[in-house]
């Protein structure tokens, strides 16, 4: 599965990636993230872990398997 929103670093819990979906979706990235950089817009290929907790809350757990930049809304509209 491929989602595309903004990247966010929060210190919660030790620090965690959380990604926001233009639908208002939030999911707390674990996995392939070394790449991922706070406020980047990017494309995170994996699959999402419901039975997989963690005390930061920050949205259903997504395990990256790979994540790529991905052009912003402005761009997009060139």
């Amino acid at each position: 599965m491929k989602i595309v929103g903004k990247i966010e670093r929060s210190n919660v819990e030790g620090g965690q990636w959380i990604l926001h979906t233009a639908k208002g979706e939030r999911y707390q990235l674990t996995g392939a993230v070394d790449d991922l950089r706070d406020g980047m817009n990017a494309e995170v290929t994996g699959s999402v872990d419901r039975n997989m907790m963690g005390f930061g809350m920050g949205g259903a757990s997504f395990v990256v398997t790979a994540a790529k930049a991905a052009p912003s809304k402005a761009k997009q509209k060139k």
